[in-house]
């Protein structure tokens, strides 16, 4: 029997919150040629919140929550999901897969940003030159010329800095909302209920539903893994790993994701990948990099440490 932290049992985790997760801008740019985008969304989520259901029921799991807890979820779910999610599958009509990737590593910078106005919590230095690099990876990234030509670009980068938007500040209120104890029942719940909202939104819209067997061999196995590796795979293993190595560790996801949705999108849906892009994606990421971490900076720390010794002197 494998032991609960077993290497073979990390590889793979990590394999999939890099290498799914990245995927995931790919499998969606590839269904959303076919499928309205918030048919797309909704199918996927509600079909993985039933089978996180389904999985927990069997496993032993209760599914009994508050009913303050239901609209937290619900809430969450709208953040992350149905409009975090929805509206950048719905972008992707209009922008490549590896810009949207991108886009959306600059999550660490825009949740800093909002602690700052909304809580008034003041930036570390290291973070300041996170913020910095990431305004400037971000520029680099939608001033090119390749980027806003395209029909309705400017539409798609304006919903995708929504959604980035949207999921930051839900990152900020699960960390402080009442929330079903249970990460795997919680997701359930989160998925299903941006399921049904997405369902609402789709007949809003008055998108045309169709049978997945009418669907292209290539969207339906687009869908496939979106529901089973995207959606439940890749967050088992997320949830895992936080259980067994440092959260900096998973975090470095982050930074991988978009590299991989980058590739794949250049490999499968020839999507250009021009020296600027790479540049704004090195400069972006490693902002996220100084925002993450936990280092001080070498020479402000060895100034204040000095401080005290100084004004002894005087």
């Amino acid at each position: 029997m494998i032991q609960a932290r077993s290497p073979l049992l990390i590889i793979m985790a990590f394999f999939a919150i890099y290498v799914i997760w990245g995927s995931t801008y790919v499998l969606n740019k590839i269904a959303v040629t076919e499928l309205p985008p918030f048919m797309l969304a909704a199918i996927r989520f509600s079909t993985a919140g039933i089978l996180i259901f389904i999985i927990a029921k069997f496993s032993g799991k209760s599914l009994r929550i508050t009913r303050k807890q239901f609209i937290n979820t619900v809430i969450a779910g709208f953040l992350f999901l149905s409009f975090g999610n929805g509206v950048v599958v719905w972008a992707l009509r209009f922008v490549d897969s590896g810009f949207a990737a991108l886009v959306i590593s600059a999550q660490p910078l825009m949740v800093l940003l909002l602690m700052l106005i909304l809580d008034g919590k003041r930036i570390q230095p290291m973070s300041m030159v996170g913020v910095f690099l990431g305004l400037l990876g971000i520029y680099l990234l939608v001033s090119q010329k390749q980027v806003t030509s395209q029909e309705n670009s400017l539409l798609g980068i304006s919903m995708i800095f929504a959604c980035l938007i949207s999921w930051s500040y839900g990152s900020l209120f699960v960390s402080k909302a009442n929330l079903p104890t249970n990460h795997f029942v919680n997701t359930g719940y989160q998925m299903f209920t941006a399921g049904i909202l997405l369902m609402l939104a789709s007949y809003l819209f008055q998108e045309e539903w169709s049978y997945p067997t009418t669907w292209s061999t290539p969207t339906q196995f687009s869908m496939l893994l979106l529901i089973f590796f995207g959606s439940i795979v890749a967050f088992t293993a997320f949830n895992y790993l936080l259980k067994v190595v440092s959260p900096e560790k998973v975090a470095t996801s982050t930074y991988v994701n978009p590299i991989i949705a980058m590739i794949l999108g250049w490999y499968f849906l020839n999507e250009q990948i021009t020296a600027q892009s790479g540049m704004a994606a090195a400069v972006l990421l490693t902002g996220v990099y100084f925002i993450n971490t936990k280092k001080k900076l070498v020479m402000f720390s060895r100034f204040t440490s000095k401080l005290p010794e100084k004004i002894n002197k005087e």
